[in-house]
């Protein structure tokens, strides 16, 4: 046999080569290198995806934040004809209540200025008729002033067969009932709105909530977000109707206890306006 190939060689051969493995470590540095190429080169390749999938899902959700699916956005964009109905009368009742709400503010104040204007002019002047004419003519006080004058002049035919204090209180009566009428006018309105527009969000509710529950048996989906999106959508006609309803009531209470002072102020002038005439017209 070649003494090459017997075992005493080979074995004397993977010694050799062993001793010269761990006497020598360029190779094992070598293929750790090579190890932490390959390493590196994969996190390289990964960290752009997980870079995208961040970036993905960021715009995910700005987009579920822009297309957010309940509000009263989402309610007017899927409701029927009744539902926006009843959202366009409540918006219609809330807009009115507050116009009324502002005008009849700048009327009593008004004639809360009107009233000291009466009172440093018009008592002060040499007569009724001049103290009629230095008044505003849209003055409620000269409404009454010239009314009272009218009567003292028109007291004839038939109309005499009245005494003439009496046929003096009535027309100045009828005078302060008129400018009464005027003041009340448009609180009614406040007194609708109030007492109705609840209900009219009820009613709104129970339709939305209606078609809600329809659209889930149709779809066979009866999980919670499926629920809670139309029910809490068709809710805030509830809301609304609520919304609408308490500045009105708390509108109409406020106006109301303000007419009860102006028109206290008015029926005294009235008073005094019939004593001063009826003297007046005796010394006369």
């Amino acid at each position: 046999m070649n003494k090459l190939h017997s075992p005493r060689h080979w074995l004397m051969g993977l010694m050799t080569a062993l001793a010269l493995l761990a006497t020598n470590p360029c190779f094992a540095q070598t293929t750790s290198a090579s190890n932490s190429s390959q390493t590196e080169t994969s996190s390289t390749t990964i960290s752009p995806a997980g870079a995208n999938q961040t970036g993905a899902d960021s715009v995910t959700k700005k987009a579920q934040a822009a297309e957010n699916p309940y509000g009263i956005e989402a309610l007017w964009k899927t409701s029927d004809t009744v539902a926006k109905t009843v959202l366009l009368l409540l918006a219609i009742m809330s807009m009115g209540s507050w116009y009324i709400l502002a005008v009849k503010m700048l009327e009593q104040r008004k004639i809360g200025t009107q009233a000291k204007e009466a009172a440093n002019k018009f008592w002060s002047a040499a007569t009724v008729t001049q103290g009629a004419q230095s008044l505003s003519k849209d003055s409620p006080y000269q409404f009454i002033a010239a009314s009272g004058l009218e009567a003292t002049k028109k007291h004839g035919g038939l109309m005499g067969h009245i005494p003439l204090n009496e046929w003096i209180t009535m027309s100045i009566q009828r005078s302060v009932d008129r400018i009464n009428r005027d003041m009340q006018s448009g609180l009614s309105f406040l007194a609708t709105v109030g007492s109705i527009s609840p209900f009219v969000g009820l009613f709104g509710t129970v339709w939305g909530i209606y078609h809600a529950l329809t659209a889930i048996g149709i779809s066979g989906q009866a999980s919670i977000d499926k629920v809670a999106g139309p029910v809490g959508e068709a809710l805030i006609m509830t809301a609304i109707g609520l919304a609408v309803a308490v500045p009105a009531v708390l509108a109409y209470n406020w106006l109301v206890s303000r007419n009860k002072a102006v028109m206290d102020d008015v029926r005294s002038f009235g008073s005094d306006l019939h004593s001063v005439l009826l003297g007046t017209t005796v010394n006369a």
